[in-house]
């Protein structure tokens, strides 16, 4: 990639041209991005820098999962994000990853855009390296004026189907129980982001029956 850039540059001696200008400009740009990145603060909305192997991408942080200090869930996006509309299928299949904050280079920036597969008219790869830190389903007490509390929490889902169709069978388990699951307080079963930062306390669906689940959930509060 660099190398390819050398050579768009090697014309004649004497002034560079503009298009060339442009791109030592830019290659001066990224090195001084490379050497200061801008520190990423956990709990800001921003894009980061990720390193993809030999590479580095751009990659949407979720909000409520972005305070870590350890993992993150974040999804990788093209570099000319909002404006790549017919390369985003590239990046968007790859879905809400589980990132270690030590692959974090900083704030995203534009001069990193050299560096990404996008840049080497490549594809990102099968394997970026990082887990799948997809979906939830959340299990909510909650009373009339919004006040309330989590009664259980399962996840992650890899796929949103899945984590509608346990949402839906919990709602079926809880119609007509509101008044002894727990008095007073309305509760539902939504689909929700899956809060890497707080997997210890997610229940793992695919190890156990979601309605065995609640049925103990249930049992402890009312312990």
């Amino acid at each position: 990639m660099i190398r390819r850039m050398f050579r768009c540059c090697g014309h004649a001696p004497g002034a560079l041209t503009p298009e060339d200008q442009a791109a030592v400009d830019a290659f001066r740009a990224m090195l001084a991005a490379v050497r200061a990145p801008e520190p990423w603060t956990p709990g800001r909305a921003q894009d980061v820098a990720v390193r993809v192997g030999p590479f580095v991408e751009r990659a949407h942080t979720r909000p409520g999962d972005d305070h870590g200090p350890d993992m993150i869930a974040v999804a990788l996006v093209h570099p000319d994000t909002p404006h790549a509309a017919v390369y985003a299928h590239r990046y968007t299949s790859k879905g809400w990853l589980r990132c270690q904050t030590a692959a974090i280079l900083g704030v995203w920036n534009p001069a990193y855009a050299m560096l990404t597969h996008a840049a080497a008219g490549l594809d990102l790869p099968d394997d970026v390296g990082m887990a799948p830190a997809h979906y939830g389903v959340h299990v909510e007490a909650r009373k009339p004026d919004g006040t309330g509390y989590t009664l259980l929490r399962l996840g992650p889902y890899t796929q949103t189907w899945l984590a509608s169709r346990d949402a839906d069978r919990l709602n079926t388990e809880l119609e007509g129980r509101a008044a002894t699951v727990a008095p007073g307080f309305t509760v539902t079963a939504k689909g929700a982001p899956f809060d890497v930062s707080d997997h210890e306390n997610y229940s793992d669906p695919y190890k156990a029956d979601v309605a065995v689940l609640l049925a103990a959930a249930v049992a402890e509060v009312s312990a």
